[in-house]
């Protein structure tokens, strides 16, 4: 069963039920009729009469009529709405006027030829970057196909990427790579991306990341060839460039941002003594049983303490950590490499930068010398890595943290979608999600 509202007293446009109007909230028309069932609102407005001109010649044009403009809105609920605008249409009188026949536009409720009103297109944006909903998702929700609502919201992400006001304010900068797709054959270009993300810190200290863009490749070329694009101007007002301990990232901030400050990654520098200690495990248990690690064996049974920060550990765990080493003389290599890895993550944790500093020079003083290889590989990694990893004491401790905070972000909004086929659209939708945008 349909039920129709209005104003007894107003049924025409003439006089518009002003209650509905604003009940409603359509700009730049009047309500004339609502009528709603279970499964479709349906709302018919139009615009008061006027006297209208051609556009081209300006000759006073006589009415053809309406037409019915059926356009997608705003789901009321779990209702679909749809708008039914009753269009005006002329005809020029002029003999050699070449315009014909022409329809009045409004422009705050729908585009020239689109089936969404603009409200539609701003709530689906909105939807897009803070409710982390899909485009197949929202179509259904409006009533259109996936292409419909995509080509409504495709230009108006193109316009807010094109916007160089973005770029305006960044002083600190985070850089780190993704995969987009995983050998997708109908996929074209690397599967690698490199994102610039801005790192600036407020007036309190806290850091709002955002995506700045996203680019193909994983190499020097890729993020300087990124950072020319951008102009002398922002370059210029970089002070940090955060990264993690890869060299062609390197390269491209020591050719385009000279005067910043290029600061290694802590998470990244942990990460590597973590992974040190599990190639000295697997190596001392390759030596020492001649296969992998098998439940049972004391090496096998401590592979999480190893992973784990000293300070986290519980009294039991230690006493495991313990007994594994002392089973054997050879597992004492697999402490040691525990124990370098403890001093690299204390390092990170010391209250005063000025003591993080002193247990970093240490250790670039002392781990490039240590008899376990994977250490001393490790000591002359951090050794050439030297300023940037010193860099971290001296800029309030600039990491790249808000960079993985958005590859979070990226990750989720990917698996939402199922993947993505365009590296077009996949960079809008990102940049729309991970807050590079904003209307």
């Amino acid at each position: 069963m349909s039920h129709a509202t209005g104003c007894a007293d107003a049924p025409t446009t003439a006089d518009p039920c002003s209650r509905c109007d604003v009940l409603v909230g359509l700009d730049g028309v009047h309500v004339e009729t609502v009528e709603r069932d279970a499964a479709l609102m349906t709302v018919t407005v139009s615009t008061t009469w006027q006297l209208m001109g051609c556009p081209d010649c300006g000759v006073v044009a006589p009415s053809r009529g309406r037409r019915a403009r059926v356009l997608h809105d705003v789901p009321h609920g779990d209702v679909r709405v749809q708008v039914v605008w009753r269009q005006r249409v002329w005809r020029c009188p002029e003999q050699v006027c070449a315009r014909g026949t022409f329809a009045e536009q409004v422009p705050t409720l729908v585009a020239a030829r689109g089936s969404l009103t603009v409200r539609a297109v701003a709530w689906a944006i909105g939807q897009l970057r803070r409710e982390h909903a899909t485009i197949a998702g929202l179509a259904r929700q409006l009533g259109v196909g996936w292409w419909t609502l995509w080509r409504a919201v495709k230009p108006q992400l193109e316009h807010l990427a094109s916007e160089e006001s973005r770029f305006e304010g960044v002083t600190s900068l985070g850089v780190d790579e993704h995969i987009w797709h995983h050998r997708d054959p109908r996929t074209r270009g690397p599967k690698e991306l490199t994102g610039m993300v801005d790192l600036t810190r407020d007036q309190h200290g806290r850091t709002h990341a955002r995506l700045l863009d996203l680019v193909p490749g994983r190499s020097k070329k890729a993020y300087a060839d990124w950072l020319t694009e951008r102009g002398a101007d922002f370059r210029a007002g970089i002070e940090v460039a955060a990264l993690d301990p890869f060299g062609g990232y390197k390269a491209a901030i020591d050719a385009e941002l000279a005067d910043a400050t290029a600061v290694l990654d802590a998470f990244h520098v942990v990460k590597l003594g973590t992974q040190v200690v599990d190639e000295v495990r697997r190596r001392i248990q390759q030596d020492t049983r001649g296969h992998r690690g098998r439940k049972g064996e004391p090496l096998f049974g401590i592979q999480t303490i190893l992973r784990a920060g000293a300070e986290n550990l519980t009294d039991r765990q230690l006493a495991r950590l313990a007994t594994a080493i002392e089973a054997d003389e050879a597992h004492e290599a697999v402490y040691v490499a525990w124990r370098c890895a403890q001093d690299l993550r204390a390092a990170y944790r010391a209250k005063s930068t000025l003591e993080g500093r002193a247990r970093a020079e240490k250790i670039l003083e002392s781990f490039h010398t240590c008899p376990i290889p994977e250490v001393a590989r490790l000591g002359r990694t951090l050794r050439r890595w030297r300023e940037a990893f010193l860099a971290y004491f001296s800029t309030e401790r600039a990491n790249n943290g808000g960079t993985e905070a958005i590859n979070g972000i990226i990750e989720l909004h990917r698996r939402l979608a199922r993947g993505y086929r365009n590296r077009d659209n996949y960079r809008l939708r990102m940049l729309l999600a991970a807050g590079g945008l904003k209307t």
